[in-house]
């Protein structure tokens, strides 16, 4: 029997192509790119949403069948990446008070001093928000606040209160559902969901770039994803509902096919022309027997891409504008427009600005898609080189044996123990397991936090009582009546204490 391999296969899901790919990774840290399958999406995927969830599952389910024929190999589990339209992020803050630590004699001492425990608390808090039909997929940790001073780590400092700052990145539930019935249907285990714009980010962006303040924008067909990073830390995340598509659409209102219009864009658009390049006298070809004036058509294409830069320019917050030293770093489809740096910078006043074409990783392909270093493929191979887990299973067996088992066998981490929220890795989304396990662990947590209040309360009583006998005691040793018998009894005592 052949050897069992090792590779990693990832899905992208996209509003023009869902793409599904797979790899080895090398002790190098490069990526050997093993198989390649793009199939198109415009019928069920719109805005990076399923919205037809049988084509959907049948378009899966036929991307692992190519893979699995192109790689002879059983496909057990897939990486998924998380995108589209619904996708957001809001901020929260949560507080807690810190009680003086005692001394040994039982007064009050100075501060308390944080725990890991005090913050994993915290951010199980903020994890368990609910959002009105509206889901976590992740939390990306801000600083915290102690008094008017900011730390990124607060372990070991003391403290009366301090603050959590929290980014959650949300997604519409009923978008989160249908992706997961997709992969229900189509029979197909996901090893792991990551969020597609923290992974692309991943892939394009320097250590510097992030840490010195940039935003990532990724020109989609139908979306533009806005990611602000600085100092190493995701700071916004946002989804345009425009892409290079409405470009096209925008040209086919010239009274030309979509298709048509798709090829003029390709072959004449450009972000930004200077008024004095352009020609009024020339004119582009759509066929041999139709052409459109040059200013025209300029003028279309410039208008809908100044529309979807000022809505980038909009989505990065006005506290970070300042701090974006390391520019703007642009890639997608729509990146490979002529010009698009230049119209960036026009338009947003932000100086530095970089097309990234293509991921940092090594990458070995022959595949042409790969090969055309486009920004089109970055999500994806992101996304593949993000995975962690062997996804092979058997080798299909060439003769077709019909006595072997088909089912491929499950591999070391399919049965990993749900995480716990403090324990999530940026960017990896709960899975239904998790999210299960994590409302257990609120639920107990709130039924221990109950009994101790009834404890409390219980023990509080008991005092209370306690000290109202006392004082029952004490006013009835200090009354008329007590003290009238103290004094006839000394009386007394007198009267017969002999001479």
């Amino acid at each position: 029997m052949a050897e069992q391999k090792d590779f990693i296969v990832a899905i992208e899901l996209g509003s023009s192509k869902v793409t599904g790919i797979a790899g080895q990774k090398k002790p190098d840290g490069s990526i050997s790119v093993l198989a390649v399958v793009r199939e198109d999406s415009s019928s069920f995927i719109r805005k990076g949403v399923v919205y037809n969830i049988d084509k959907t599952a049948l378009c899966l389910n036929g991307i692992v069948k190519k893979l699995e024929s192109q790689l002879k190999t059983h496909i057990t589990r897939v990486f998924v990446g998380v995108g589209g339209q619904s996708l957001r992020s809001v901020r929260n803050t949560i507080g807690r008070d810190l009680l003086p630590t005692p001394t040994a004699d039982g007064q009050e001492g100075g501060d308390s001093i944080i725990t890991q425990d005090m913050v994993i608390e915290l951010m199980d808090s903020n994890r368990n928000l609910d959002y009105p039909d509206q889901k976590i997929l992740d939390v990306a940790e801000q600083e915290y606040r102690i008094g008017q001073q900011l730390q990124m780590d607060p372990v070991g400092i003391p403290a009366t209160h301090f603050e959590g700052n929290f980014l959650n990145i949300l997604i519409r539930k009923s978008f989160f559902q249908n992706l997961n019935k997709c992969f229900e249907m189509a029979e197909i285990p996901i090893a792991e969901m990551y969020l597609a714009p923290l992974a692309l980010a991943n892939a394009v962006l320097t250590e510097a770039e992030k840490r010195s303040g940039c935003a990532l924008v990724d020109i989609g067909a139908d979306t533009t994803t806005v990611s602000v990073f600085w100092k190493n830390v995701l700071r916004h995340l946002a989804v345009i509902p425009l892409g290079s598509n409405n470009v096209t659409k925008d040209i086919a209102s010239l009274q030309m096919e979509e298709s048509d219009a798709e090829q003029m864009k390709l072959k004449y658009a450009s972000a930004y022309t200077d008024n004095n390049d352009i020609d009024p006298t020339l004119k582009f070809s759509i066929d041999p027997e139709r052409q459109v004036e040059s200013r025209r058509f300029i003028e279309i294409v410039e208008g809908r891409m100044e529309e979807i830069i000022e809505n980038v320019r909009y989505q990065i917050p006005a506290e970070y504008y300042d701090k974006l030293l390391g520019g703007l770093i642009i890639t997608g489809g729509g990146s490979n427009m002529k010009n698009i740096e230049k119209a960036f910078t026009i338009y947003t006043h932000i100086e530095k600005v970089r097309v990234a074409k293509y991921v940092t990783t090594t990458i070995n392909s022959s595949n042409e898609h790969i090969k055309a270093h486009n920004g089109m493929m970055n999500t994806v191979l992101g996304l593949l080189a993000k995975g962690d887990m062997n996804c092979a299973g058997k080798v299909i067996d060439p003769n077709g044996n019909l006595f072997e088992d088909d089912e491929p066998k499950a591999h070391p981490g399919m049965d990993r123990k749900p995480r716990q929220a403090h324990e999530m890795e940026e960017g990896v989304i709960r899975s239904a397991a998790e999210e299960k396990k994590a409302a257990e662990e609120a639920q107990r947590k709130q039924a221990e936090e109950e009994k101790r209040r009834q404890e409390e309360d219980r023990q509080r009583q008991e005092e209370e009582e306690r000290q109202a006998e006392e004082e029952r005691q004490r006013k009835k040793e200090n009354s008329r009546w007590n003290k009238f018998k103290r004094g006839f009894g000394k009386w007394m005592d007198d009267l017969t204490k002999p001479e």
